[in-house]
């Protein structure tokens, strides 16, 4: 018994064959019971044989010929019976509203003398005739009418009963596969610390140890990856500062101003890097301050006057105290502002800022080439760019939008882009008024 319980618990195909088990027998004794019910009543008038042998005389006796029509009323509801009386010239009813046409009565078998079991339908009735009168006798059918129904009701209520339960019983057997679904949501997105909790010993919780495997080697390879970026860009430092240093003793020409740029170009993506790393550290601190933000944005964006297509700054007239990391937000700012004059074809750019709520949005919006809608899910990851044969003095390194999503995330807020081919970009940041607490 215990091995089979076991069995059981760890096979998924076994409890549902036990569930469509059990509503299958279920069903099945629902309804046997029910036609039994309905027709042990249909069929009470085997019993009326045995009854008039015994009494149909004295019952007869007891109306009389001709008949007593108080007698008949009173026999009629002691036994709950309606008694029908005819002659050619009366028709006379105990239950003048009972719909049952004797006339239609087909004669069956004889009881005893001059009585007989007529049917009318699925109806038996007792037909006595005596003294030029005619009485039918039979059981009051609305107590049996309303019985069928009460029936049929209770066995309609055991059916909805029944497939209730048994929608409980596969809704708790499948609720695991909503919080796979759930966990495989999470891990898609990134969130590759969530794990799916499951105490299933069947398939489902083999899957969900599966899944949950999945993520620990996922974990472990972007981590690797992520300590291996680390240690690349710091090993890079000490030759980069190397050359710079070299770099200062080569005389003046046009060779060593364009090795100064290629070496500020590595320099640069070196710290973008070990930037993004930090920041994708769950354990990144900010150093928060309190900043006017209104104030904090327009005098980042002074740095772009110069921008020939025209920079409008737009800023709420009360400014607001925010805390922020100064750095790191001015470092979201300008690469922003460096991404929308890079491919704002000279046109006018746009920077606003709002307070709704408690929440700062930042909008940098410009009128240039714009993103083709495939690629505005991936353009905020890392090292990602839209046109993969752009130059490197037009395409960057794929990292800007990814460090200023990243900037936002540690903040508590988020990043937003909108686009379309030949119309323009527009970004929208929102950051709360202080960042969530560890």
């Amino acid at each position: 018994m215990t091995t089979l319980v076991q069995q059981v618990k760890k096979s998924l195909f076994l409890r549902l064959l036990l569930i469509f088990g059990f509503t299958v027998v279920s069903f099945f004794i629902i309804i046997s019971v029910s036609l039994r019910a309905i027709n042990q009543d249909v069929n009470s008038i085997d019993t009326i044989p045995d009854f008039f042998t015994r009494n149909v005389e004295s019952i007869i006796e007891d109306i009389g010929t001709p008949p007593n029509l108080s007698n008949a009323m009173r026999l009629a509801d002691e036994l709950d019976w309606t008694i029908n009386i005819r002659n050619p010239i009366m028709r006379w009813s105990s239950d003048p509203d009972n719909r049952l046409n004797v006339d239609d009565s087909i004669f069956d078998r004889s009881l005893s003398g001059d009585a007989e079991v007529r049917t009318v339908g699925n109806e038996g009735i007792i037909h006595v005739n005596r003294s030029g009168y005619e009485f039918f006798l039979y059981p009051r059918f609305s107590g049996g009418n309303r019985f069928n129904v009460l029936v049929l009701y209770v066995g309609t209520a055991l059916a909805v009963f029944v497939l209730f339960l048994n929608y409980m019983m596969v809704n708790r057997l499948l609720a695991p596969v909503r919080l796979l679904r759930r966990g495989a949501e999470r891990i898609e997105k990134g969130d590759l610390n969530y794990r799916v909790e499951s105490n299933s010993q069947d398939e489902l919780g083999e899957l969900t140890e599966s899944i949950n495997h999945m993520a620990d080697s996922l974990q472990s390879m972007l981590e690797a990856k992520r300590q291996l970026l680390l240690a690349i860009s710091h090993e890079l430092r000490t030759p980069i500062t190397k050359a710079k240093l070299r770099l200062e003793f080569m005389p003046p020409s046009a060779e060593k101003e364009q090795l100064r740029e290629d070496i500020d170009e590595i320099d640069l993506l070196i710290s973008d890097l070990l930037e993004a790393e930090r920041l994708n550290n769950e354990h990144a601190v900010l150093v928060e301050e309190p900043v006017f933000l209104g104030e904090f944005v327009e005098g980042v964006a002074e740095q772009f006057d110069s921008y020939e297509g025209g920079l409008k700054v737009e800023v709420p007239d009360e400014d607001q105290e925010y805390w922020i990391d100064r750095l790191r937000i001015r470092l979201l700012i300008t690469n922003l502002l460096n991404n929308a004059v890079r491919h704002g074809e000279a046109n006018p750019i746009r920077v606003a800022l709002s307070f709704v709520d408690s929440d700062a949005i930042l909008e940098v919006e410009d009128q240039g080439e714009g993103i083709a809608e495939e690629h505005l899910t991936q353009i905020s990851e890392p090292f990602y760019r839209a046109d993969s044969a752009r130059q490197r003095n037009t395409g960057g390194f794929g990292l800007g939008l990814y460090l200023c999503r990243l900037i936002a995330e540690a903040h508590g807020g988020e990043l937003s882009i909108a686009s379309e081919l030949g119309e323009g970009t527009h970004i929208k940041v929102r950051i709360p008024s202080r960042p969530p607490k560890e």
